[in-house]
């Protein structure tokens, strides 16, 4: 669906204090033009960037998240906690594309305080890529509504992923590379989707039961979900005893 010529987007952008920021604010001393669209939100560092800041700004109707920080080995607050950031890029990216966010709407760059005419380069880059896919939900397809309870229940999660990662997504290289082979890598994928997508998946499709809906070509249209994945967990739920399975209609067990 093609943007309204006269849409306006919301960009909100978390901006490292110690570099984008001041990137940003060279950027406008300088007087270089990049388009209005961007609210700034200041932090000491891009790895404070928690997953639930990006999912909330996203469920408030954003159009577009924008991250900046120190450029990589040049952290001023934590001597690493851009790759942080990095990480989380990679993280919230997936869960986006699950929910059916396009993942294109959250862009990640490193910007030193030196580099005003960059900042507004990068701006005018992803502004003009935001306009382009139009406001939250056009260009998914989806109702508006629906992307919300999804980036609910993906911002619930986010306490279960920090455990998770501690245990089982730990990036052993903290270089850029490291990171993009680490999150590149089969056993990776499969893990992620095991212990994260398909936990949040459930987690919608009980979600649409208390919403109402009960046959799985319902849930799966709702969702935009595969009508096999939303079959097998509520299999698996009702193994559990979380779902009763009568026919074609499923229905909670008990009271959510």
């Amino acid at each position: 669906m093609a943007a309204p010529s006269d849409f306006k987007p919301i960009i909100v952008g978390f901006l490292c204090n110690w570099c984008c920021y001041g990137g940003a604010d060279l950027c406008g001393v300088s007087r270089f033009q990049y388009p209005p669209y961007l609210r700034v939100i200041r932090l000491m560092c891009s790895g404070r960037v928690d997953l639930e800041f990006i999912f909330r700004a996203f469920a408030k109707k954003a159009d577009g998240v924008f991250i900046g920080g120190c450029h990589l080995g040049d952290c001023h607050y934590n001597p690493e906690g851009n790759y942080d950031a990095l990480g989380n890029s990679f993280v919230a990216k997936r869960i986006l594309a699950d929910i059916g966010v396009n993942p294109d709407r959250l862009r990640l760059e490193w910007v030193s305080a030196g580099e005003g005419i960059r900042f507004a380069e990068v701006m005018n880059e992803f502004g003009a890529k935001i306009k382009s896919l139009g406001p939250f939900g056009s260009s998914e397809g989806r109702d508006v509504a629906d992307l919300q309870a999804g980036l609910e229940a993906a911002t619930q999660l986010v306490p279960y992923y920090k455990l998770v990662e501690r245990e089982r997504f730990r990036v052993p290289k903290r270089t850029e590379d490291g990171y993009k082979e680490f999150f590149a890598r089969p056993d990776y994928d499969r893990l992620f989707k095991e212990l994260i997508l398909d936990k949040l998946a459930m987690a919608r499709i009980m979600g649409a039961l208390r919403a109402g809906e009960g046959s799985p070509g319902d849930i799966s249209q709702k969702l935009g979900l595969e009508p096999a994945r939303v079959a097998a967990h509520l299999e698996l739920l009702s193994k559990q005893g979380i779902v009763r399975l009568d026919g074609n209609q499923a229905q909670l067990a008990v009271a959510a």
